[in-house]
C-alpha cells in the first residue's frame, strides 16, 4: 500500500468515526458512589442510527473497559464473569433506549470502569461499544441527616425530618424512629444517579419527652453492617399555668420583702449607734464645762494657762499697790500720821480644805505674798 492509499484510508476512518459518533450515543455518569453489601444502579441511555428496534431485537452487554472479554452482564448468563454472576441485571427497557444496570451485593473491589455495548439484529448487524463513556464506582456511604428544632412546646405538634441519599432506587432504604408518632416516607430523584429517601415524623411532645433523644436509623438493602443512626436531643417547654405565674411573682415579692427588712434593721442599728455616740459626746462636753465652771468660780474667774497668766498679773498689781501705800504718808486733820490697821495673819484664818469651792489645782498666792510684804 502506497502512502497515498494510507492517507486516504486514514481520512475515511476519521470521517466515518465522526458520522457514527454523531449517531451512536450513550449517556452515563462517569462516577457513581456505592455502598458495600448493598446495591447500586448505573443510569444509562443510548441512541443508534437505524430505525427504532423492539427490545427483543436489541442485545445489550456491559464489560470491563480494559478487557472487553470480561463481561459483567449479558443476556446469556454463561458469558458473564464468575465474580458477577447473579449480581447484575438490566432494569430499563432496551426498546425505550434505557440501558441502566443494577449491581447487587456490591464488593469493595467492584471499581470498574464499566462500559456499555449494544448490538442490533439487523441485516448489517449494527453494533457499537461506548468505550469512551464508562462508569467508575467508588465506595462511600451517606449518613442520615436529622432536622428538628432543639426546643419544642408541650402539647403542640412537633415535626422531625430525617433523610438519606443513596444510589439504589430499585431497593429504597428504610428509615425508622425511636419515638411513636405518624411517619410518612417519600422518595425523590435528585439527579446524576442519586436519590433521596425522606421520613417525616409528627407527634405531640409531653413533659416526659424533656431531655430525651430522638433517633432516626437508616437500613439499606442487603446485609449492611452497622446501621447508621442520627440522634437529636430535644427540650420540651411546659405549657404556662397559674402556678407558673404565681410562683415567680411570690418569689419576687418574698425576695423584695427580705431585702427591705434587712435594710430596715441595718438603718435602725446605724441610727442607734449614731445617737449613742452623740449622747457620749454631749455628756463629756457638759462634764468638762462643769469642771471649768467650778474652777472659774473658785479661781477668780480664770483657769488653765491663760487664767494663770491673768492671776499672776493680778498678784503683781496688788503688790505694787501695797508698796506704794507703804512708802506714802497719809495725813488727816491735825497732821497726824495715819497708821494702817494691822492685818490679821493668814494663819489665824486658815482656809478649810473642806470648803466645796476649794480646788487643789489653785492656791491664792497673792494673799500670801501680801502678808509677806508687811
Amino acid at each position: 500500500m502506497d502512502v497515498r492509499a494510507g492517507i486516504l484510508l486514514y481520512w475515511l476512518h476519521i470521517i466515518c468515526t465522526g458520522v457514527f459518533a454523531d449517531v451512536w450515543k450513550v449517556h452515563v455518569e462517569s462516577e457513581m458512589k456505592a455502598l458495600v453489601s448493598s446495591c447500586v444502579v448505573l443510569p444509562c441511555s443510548f441512541k443508534y442510527p437505524v430505525q427504532e428496534q423492539p427490545s427483543d431485537r436489541i442485545r445489550a452487554m456491559w464489560h470491563m473497559k480494559d478487557n472487553w472479554g470480561d463481561i459483567i452482564f449479558h443476556k446469556d448468563p454463561t458469558r458473564v464473569k464468575d465474580s458477577f454472576k447473579g449480581r447484575t441485571k438490566l432494569i430499563g427497557s432496551l426498546g425505550g433506549s434505557n440501558c441502566s444496570l443494577e449491581i447487587d451485593k456490591v464488593k469493595n473491589h467492584d471499581n470498574g470502569p464499566y462500559c456499555f455495548r449494544v448490538e442490533l439484529e439487523t441485516s448489517k448487524k449494527d453494533k457499537y461499544s461506548f468505550v469512551e463513556n464508562c462508569v467508575k464506582m467508588i465506595e462511600q456511604a451517606s449518613k442520615p441527616e436529622l432536622q428538628a428544632e432543639q426546643s419544642v412546646q408541650e402539647g403542640e405538634t412537633a415535626v422531625f425530618k430525617c433523610s438519606v441519599r443513596h444510589t439504589c432506587p430499585s431497593h429504597q432504604p428504610t428509615l425508622t424512629w425511636n419515638h411513636t408518632g405518624k411517619a410518612i416516607m417519600t422518595y425523590k430523584d435528585i439527579g446524576h444517579g442519586n436519590w433521596e429517601t425522606e421520613s417525616v415524623l409528627t407527634f405531640t411532645p409531653q413533659k416526659e419527652d424533656d431531655h430525651t433523644s430522638i433517633a432516626c436509623t437508616v437500613k439499606h438493602h442487603g446485609n449492611v453492617e452497622g446501621e447508621m443512626t442520627a440522634t437529636h436531643r430535644i427540650f420540651v417547654k411546659e405549657q404556662p399555668t397559674l402556678s407558673h405565674i404565681l410562683i415567680p411573682v411570690i418569689s419576687g415579692l418574698g425576695a423584695a420583702l427580705l431585702v427591705g427588712l434587712l435594710c430596715f434593721f441595718i438603718v435602725k442599728r446605724y441610727k442607734r449607734r449614731i445617737a449613742d455616740l452623740e449622747s457620749r459626746n454631749v455628756n463629756g462636753m457638759w462634764s468638762r464645762l462643769s469642771r471649768m465652771s467650778r474652777r472659774f468660780r473658785s479661781g477668780d474667774g480664770s483657769s488653765g494657762p491663760g487664767g494663770r497668766e491673768q492671776r499672776r498679773g493680778q498678784r503683781t498689781q496688788i503688790d505694787r499697790n501695797f508698796d506704794n501705800k507703804a512708802n506714802n504718808v497719809c495725813t488727816v486733820s491735825g497732821n497726824k500720821p495715819f497708821s494702817k490697821a494691822r492685818m490679821p495673819s493668814p494663819k489665824s484664818e486658815a482656809k478649810s480644805y473642806s470648803d466645796p469651792n476649794y480646788d487643789d489645782d489653785y492656791t491664792n498666792t497673792a494673799d500670801l505674798k501680801l502678808y509677806a510684804n508687811f
